[in-house]
């Protein structure tokens, strides 16, 4: 279902939110108060307005009430970012998603009762450093501090055998979900190129390939033991 979602701040984590939002069928409304910034992504969002978030009458020319999300983005100015908070949180009853800037700006928010707060920069720091550390490891979600979802490539030796064979689960303690498997593809040029697809629900009987990723779920610690018996 289509949503209309308002983004403030378009630095490079707001702006690749607001095309990537577009693509997926949504109607984004990116604000920023660099006409720069506007330019460069007006033809690619639904729609980019040059405004300054902490003008409570600015508002008056925006659709807020309308708004399912309003994700707060702004990078650079944390005092921005919390006056823009307040000033939706009065005008709207959308969804706010909060960027923080410090653990400080954590606590504003919190304050404030905004129960999604995103740390994009210390967020990809943390899966980049799993995948420096964790061999095989392709990417990783955390569902808590103990739990995450991972994606881990298959060792040559499962090739050709069944999660039952290998006793995947038991040996590991890491429940797969599905596998990513390698698939060609066709562009719109009409050259081919590889991804990755899954392959739906696995059970007992699914037969792991050669180059398969396998997506699991289970403890941070056990991730870490498969990884390291590489």
């Amino acid at each position: 279902m289509s949503m209309k979602i308002i983004i403030f701040g378009l630095g490079n984590f707001g702006m690749s939110l607001a095309v990537n939002l577009t693509e997926t069928g949504n109607e984004v409304i990116g604000i920023d108060n660099k006409m720069d910034k506007v330019n460069t992504v007006k033809d690619k969002i639904s729609h980019a307005i040059c405004m300054d978030a902490t003008n409570e009458q600015a508002y008056k020319a925006l659709p807020i009430k309308d708004a399912d999300i309003a994700v707060i983005a702004i990078g650079e100015n944390e005092g921005a970012a919390i006056i823009a908070t307040a000033v939706v949180k009065k005008l709207s009853k959308a969804k706010i998603i909060g960027r923080s800037l410090s653990p400080i700006h954590d606590t504003v928010l919190n304050a404030m009762g905004i129960e999604t707060i995103i740390h994009p920069e210390q967020d990809f720091a943390d899966r980049l450093a799993k995948k420096i550390n964790l061999k095989g490891i392709v990417d990783n979600f955390d569902i808590d501090k103990n739990y995450s979802i991972s994606e881990l490539t298959a060792v040559p030796d499962f090739a050709g055998k069944t999660l039952e064979e290998l006793n995947f689960q038991e040996k590991f303690n890491l429940r797969v979900i599905t596998i990513l498997r390698k698939k060609q593809r066709k562009t719109i040029l009409g050259t081919t190129n590889h991804v990755h697809q899954a392959e739906g629900f696995v059970d007992k009987n699914t037969v792991i390939e050669e180059g398969d990723i396998l997506v699991v779920f289970g403890l941070n610690k056990d991730v870490g033991k498969f990884c390291s018996r590489r």
